[in-house]
């Protein structure tokens, strides 16, 4: 029986997206926040944007290979500001804060449809509801559930960046099982790539992999075709319904 439906946000609870000019946007952004710390990067704006995709590309495929997260201001001294030799104690003041307009400024973000409404069905099923996420900031979460009016609907948070693991590491699901006191066939997980969420379930072995689909991060599953969730689905409005069968059929 699943008594528990957790979720990933990004691409899941909300997507993204970076009109024209937003990358550049948020280097002047970043830059002006550091010369507020004393540090002045030597780059035009334009070179800054372009650095910060590659790099955040360079730490996405490393901390997916070894199922880490680095501390902030060693991720932020090894890979996004690299090229200017900031040691991690230097960036550590502000580390926090860059990875938080990292994580909510450097794009700009749309609630999915039907969002409250689907936790509200899954609450009124008695379902247990929480996030775990790979994000960099220990900050962004608790203020997107603010904005979307969910932070009192979360039995369970975990985020990367305090766990230390990253999906799809099976570790932090265990971590999720003990904070909620349920077992693996308890649990439901709606994300919306197949390298990071569904991955995380099996090797978790949790019940359902629920993914909702996200044609802006389907690059990311390149290769992985063989691996299906149990349902793909387009609105988050599906998923009561996706429960709610799946827990009649084990009523005996």
């Amino acid at each position: 029986m699943i008594r528990a439906v957790l979720f990933d946000m990004g691409g899941t609870l909300h997507t993204s997206f970076s009109p024209p000019g937003q990358a550049e946007w948020f280097a002047r952004r970043l830059m002006t926040r550091l010369a507020d710390y004393g540090i002045t990067l030597d780059a035009a704006p334009e070179t800054l944007a372009r650095q910060l995709h590659e790099n955040g590309e360079e730490y996405k495929h490393w901390s997916e290979e070894h199922l880490r997260e680095l501390p902030q201001a060693e991720m932020w001294s090894q890979f996004y500001l690299k090229e200017y030799g900031l040691a991690p104690e230097t960036l550590e003041p502000m580390a926090e804060e860059l990875s938080f307009l990292y994580d909510y400024e450097r794009t700009r973000c749309m609630r999915r449809p039907h969002l409250r409404q689907t936790m509200d069905a899954l609450r009124a099923m008695g379902l247990r509801l929480g996030v775990i996420s790979n994000v960099t900031s220990r900050t962004v979460m608790p203020q997107y559930l603010a904005e979307y009016g969910l932070d009192s609907y979360m039995d369970c948070v975990l985020l990367s960046c305090t766990a230390g693991s990253r999906k799809p590491d099976p570790a932090i699901f265990r971590m999720a099982e003990r904070a909620m006191g349920l077992a693996p066939a308890e649990f439901a997980y709606v994300g919306d790539t197949i390298s990071r969420d569904v991955r995380g379930v099996r090797n978790a072995g949790w019940r359902l992999a629920i993914q909702i689909a996200n044609p802006s991060v389907a690059h990311r599953d390149v290769g992985l075709e063989h691996i299906r969730p149990d349902y793909l689905i387009h609105d988050l409005a599906e998923i009561p319904d996706i429960i709610r069968r799946e827990n009649e059929t084990e009523t005996p």
